[in-house]
């Protein structure tokens, strides 16, 4: 089976498809013992069930709160490589469409149990405050 990137999911599948891929990965991951840090895209929390699995499981889960504008920022040079925003070409509209998303999404989010702002902080910062949080 040829292995295809998340845009070449989206385009040849659909959304729908993807999402149904990544629910039953994070079901693997989440259901294992084993130890391991997953990062998530933005939608995975916000599909099926996922963010009430992930917080009922046996592992901890981390919300990185970053302003509209960090955001922007950090999304769009790569905005090529993300099938939801390829197609935004200044950073007005990804401002717009990261507002919007991060207001419907952010119920999910908060779910998580530990939630840490990552405006204008540095790595080691931020790892300083996921050291302080973990039980």
């Amino acid at each position: 089976m040829k292995k295809k990137t998340v845009q070449q999911i989206f385009e040849l599948n659909g959304e729908l498809y993807f999402r149904q891929i990544e629910r039953k990965i994070l079901l693997e991951i989440i259901g294992s013992s084993i130890p391991k840090i997953v990062s998530l895209g933005g939608g995975a929390p916000c599909y099926f069930t996922n963010m009430t699995d992930i917080v009922n499981s046996s592992h901890q889960s981390i919300y990185f709160k970053a302003s509209i504008d960090d955001l922007v920022d950090k999304l769009y040079n790569k905005n090529h490589k993300r099938p939801l925003i390829s197609h935004l070409k200044n950073k007005i509209d990804l401002k717009e469409f990261i507002s919007k998303h991060l207001f419907e999404r952010s119920f999910f989010y908060e779910k998580a149990q530990i939630k840490i702002n990552v405006d204008n902080k540095s790595i080691p910062e931020i790892i300083g405050e996921i050291l302080l949080s973990l039980d």
